[in-house]
Parts: C-alpha cells; structure tokens; sequence
C-alpha cells in the first residue's frame, strides 16, 4: 500500500462539561448562545464559534475549545451559566484524537461496538473501543475521540495496531479550529 488510509492525530483541548441544574436547562441554553454555541440533542454534535459541543447523557454537554489557561475555560463558562449549570474542567482528564482515511471506520470497527455505518457526521455516543470507555463522535474529516488519559496510551496503540493493514501513519497534531472548521455536519 503507497498511501496511509488510517491517520490519527492528537488534538490538545480545554474540555468543560456542562451539567444543567434542575430545570434550568433553557437558561443554559440561552446562555451558551449568547456566547455563540447552540447545545445539541443527546447524541449529537455542533460546531460554534470555535469549539465543538457534544451530549451523550441528558442535560450535559463536552466543549471543546483551544487550550487557555490551566482552569480558565471552566471558570469563563462558570461565570457565563452560574445559576443554571455547574462548569467542570476535564481537561486534565481526557485526551482528544482523531481517527480519518478512507478505512479509518473498518480499523475502528474492529473494537468498537457501535455500528458504524450507522454513525453519521454529527452523532456522538459513548461506547467502548478495545474495553475502552470512549466518546465518540463523527466529523466530516473523520472520528474524534474522547478517552480518559490514563488509557489513552494503550488506546493510541491499539489504533495503530488495528489500523495497520490498512496503512496507518500519525498525523501532525490538529487543533480545535480545525476540527471546528468541519462546518457541514
């Protein structure tokens, strides 16, 4: 094979999980607009502003913006819902990569328990990949990944592994931008 038809990235991220607090959700949704970013339907995705959004569980929501600060996403995003949402910094906790080619969905489906081909561009879900526990979301450009860092290691070995019959190669690391950049989902 010539060319890689898995990559994998990382991609560094401030990570805030948004919980909204009983009955207060359309606050929060009203204050999260104010600052450019629609939160999704569970088991969804959106882009705004320069971040991504995505709920697996209902009244909470992952944000995903370029790295500030240690701590300073969460406090900006405290001090923009207080009174509507508690605002939890995971950055430290989660690692972001991202799986694309035109194989990158094959390699995956070797551990992964979703189906797939049923994984449009703008779902979120989580799931296990290799007895992982993951977050997973389809992009335009390919898979984002959401692990905690303890394993992200062996989750990161397990995809090259598991990508190398197809090709694999990493990829330079990307940002948040950029994968904010996938505007059609």
């Amino acid at each position: 094979m010539s060319a890689a038809e898995v990559t994998l990235s990382c991609c560094a991220a401030d990570v805030v999980e948004l919980a909204a607090l009983r009955a207060r959700e359309e606050a929060l949704r009203a204050a999260a607009a104010q600052r450019g970013i629609a939160l999704p339907a569970c088991g969804a995705l959106a882009v705004g502003g320069t971040g991504l959004a995505l709920s697996v569980r209902p009244g909470r929501w992952l944000l995903l913006s370029e790295p500030l600060a240690a701590g300073a996403a969460a406090r900006q995003w405290g001090s923009a819902t207080a009174g509507c949402a508690a605002a939890v910094d995971l950055s430290s906790g989660l690692a972001a990569l991202r799986l694309a080619g035109p194989a990158a969905h094959e390699a995956l489906a070797r551990g992964c328990r979703l189906d797939l081909a049923q994984f449009a561009h703008g779902r979120a879900a989580a799931t296990l990949i290799a007895q992982v526990s993951t977050l997973l979301a389809a992009l335009p450009s390919g898979m984002l990944i959401l692990t905690p860092t303890s394993t992200a290691q062996h989750l990161r070995e397990w995809l090259a592994e598991a990508a190398r019959p197809f090709g694999f190669a990493l990829e330079a690391e990307w940002t948040v931008s950029a994968l904010s950049g996938d505007r059609t989902l």
